[in-house]
């Protein structure tokens, strides 16, 4: 909005604050201005008039502005009564840091008048320093006495500073595309995910009773027959039989003949009761679980997985083609699991995994899985897959050790034979090693020679840390080095190093792997090998998981680390 300032002639003392058409209010004005339209002229709202007013004198003239309240309480609605600011039209922000501010700014340059309360100058106002710390329960202050203080006080218990709005608190946030929830149905931003926010869990209600009550049950429409009378029929479904700490499986198929000796041992399953396949519910309506299994895991399984048909028990696993890395859609996969009656549940993302091992599963949860769940859980597939193991690529690796201790021959390197060990377990060679001082222009000079003899992935050693010595990363930008991630929130690693340099990956790896037998090296270098791009925020995602306990027998990947 354009901001418009009119020299009024009223004089200070009766003027409480003016709105951004230069419209002033007294303080009984303005009062009723603020009951009119918070329902009650509250603390809040009556100092925010006189914070907006502020703010206002501060801005320069005829220019266009937005606000930014940093609380929810009473502050915006002061904004909203004087400007043309509302988060309606998107002028103002609420960026809830509970603290009471206000800023205005050239929605242009970003450029803004910030205005808060001085906590110091409250000393001298007793009734307003109670009612901002709380100190007394509502009812318990004296509201009158509040309101002549702050009148007297006006603007002595504020301060302001001019203050720049970070660029993407300035772009205009558009909804973008909205498409139809497959759960509820309603219109929400596709950019909020497969499923709406509010079918993620963060609708503030819980369904009624009534609406429960709604939810397809299958079981109640079967009809079950006592397994007296089962014989010479077909079971409608797999029945499992379960042996403590000796066998679980199928004991009996689904489609299977129940002939006479069968009875016993089905009583003996707690089986008393059957559903039967010739009593099945409507295709249409509902779909058997072994067909609801088969149609998820057609979309869920990607490059490098298997799996196979018929179900077992309901149940389709997905099993690694080939050694390589598993890669997971989280975001869909948390979505699909949010849809009742159906389950897809796997290994840890980004886990390491063999040929022949198992990473997951998928299942409808009841017999007979009813059409409209079926539908939305394939609408959050769609026909992407969930799941799929991304191949190593066995580079040419080169190691960069640094340390001028090791050329100076004061102690032997430990680090190559650390470093060959972790990358031939994935099978990658070292193509060629290096040692180096702890100097920019040698570590620069390393870094191309290793490239110039055709290394894919380069590995530095030490160097990372705090210390004057340690340049390793001067030396790598002078090396032309770039996109330099540096810091990761992993123990032990934390001060790892993720680069390139033209299509060649760089690592570092700092001298905690020296002691350490597993780090951030191990976690990183499988991404590296997958062809992944690793960004600021995947680290950030890491650090959920990547706190080593230090066990005095390394069990990795067998442990809690990077999970």
């Amino acid at each position: 909005m354009k901001i418009k300032l009119n020299h009024l002639q009223n004089s200070f003392e009766t003027e409480w604050c003016h709105d951004s058409n230069g419209h002033s209010y007294t303080f009984t004005e303005y009062m009723e201005l603020a009951r009119s339209f918070h329902c009650y002229a509250a603390p809040g709202l009556i100092i925010g008039g006189r914070m907006v007013d502020l703010a206002l004198q501060q801005l320069p003239e005829e220019i266009l502005f937005d606000a930014i309240s940093e609380t929810a309480h009473c502050l915006p609605d002061a904004i909203q009564l004087l400007t043309l600011c509302t988060t309606g039209n998107g002028w103002m922000k609420i960026v809830n840091l509970d603290r009471f501010a206000l800023i205005l700014y050239d929605k242009i340059t970003g450029e803004g008048v910030r205005v808060f309360i001085n906590s110091d100058s409250l000393d001298a106002w007793p009734e307003i320093k109670t009612w901002f710390y709380k100190l007394k329960p509502k009812p318990e202050q004296n509201t009158p006495l509040l309101r002549e203080q702050i009148q007297a006080a006006g603007s002595s218990i504020f301060l302001t500073g001019k203050v720049q709005i970070r660029p993407p608190w300035m772009e205009h946030r558009e909804l973008g595309r909205r498409i139809n929830c497959p759960l509820c149905g309603e219109s929400y931003p596709e950019k909020h995910g497969a499923i709406c926010r509010g079918c993620q869990g963060e609708a503030p209600y819980f369904v009624s009773d009534t609406e429960n009550r709604k939810k397809p049950d299958a079981a109640s429409l079967l009809t079950s027959v006592p397994v007296k009378e089962a014989e010479g029929q077909k079971i409608a479904h797999d029945m499992t039989r379960i042996i403590p700490g000796k066998f679980k499986g199928p004991a009996f198929k689904r489609g299977q003949t129940i002939i006479a000796g069968d009875v016993c041992r089905l009583q003996q399953m707690g089986r008393m009761n059957l559903y039967l396949e010739k009593n099945p519910l409507s295709g249409e309506e509902w779909i058997h679980e072994d067909r609801a299994a088969e149609s998820f895991a057609e979309i869920m399984a990607g490059p490098g997985i298997i799996y196979q048909k018929p179900p077992k028990e309901g149940k389709i696993t997905f099993t690694a083609s080939r050694d390589g890395l598993l890669v997971i859609d989280r975001e869909r996969l948390e979505a699909f699991n949010l849809i009742p009656d159906v389950i897809c549940s796997t290994r840890q993302g980004f886990s390491v995994v063999s040929k022949g091992h198992q990473i997951g599963g998928t299942r409808a949860i009841p017999l007979y899985l009813c059409r409209d769940y079926r539908h939305k859980a394939l609408t959050i597939l769609g026909n992407r897959p969930l799941l799929k193991v991304l191949p190593l690529k066995p580079a040419k690796i080169g190691i960069l050790i640094t340390g001028t201790e090791i050329v100076q021959g004061l102690i032997k390197d430990k680090f190559e034979t650390i470093i060959r060990a972790k990358v031939k377990k994935l099978g990658c060679c070292v193509l060629c090693t290096l040692i180096v001082p702890d100097d920019r222009k040698a570590i620069a000079a390393g870094i191309l020679a290793l490239v110039n003899k055709g290394v894919e992935l380069i590995v530095t050693t030490a160097g990372l840390s705090v210390d004057p010595d340690d340049v390793t990363r001067q030396g790598l930008v002078d090396a032309g080095v770039e996109d330099i991630l540096y810091g990761a929130p992993i123990l032990p690693g934390a001060m790892s190093l993720i680069a390139r340099r033209g299509q060649v990956q760089v690592i570092g790896v700092p001298a905690c792997a020296l002691y350490y037998k597993t780090t951030a090296f191990d976690l990183l270098l499988p991404r590296l090998l997958a062809g992944l791009e690793i960004t600021r925020k995947d680290l950030a995602i890491m650090g959920h998981g990547a706190f080593c306990l230090e066990c005095k027998v390394c069990k990795y990947p067998r442990c809690p680390f990077g999970k």
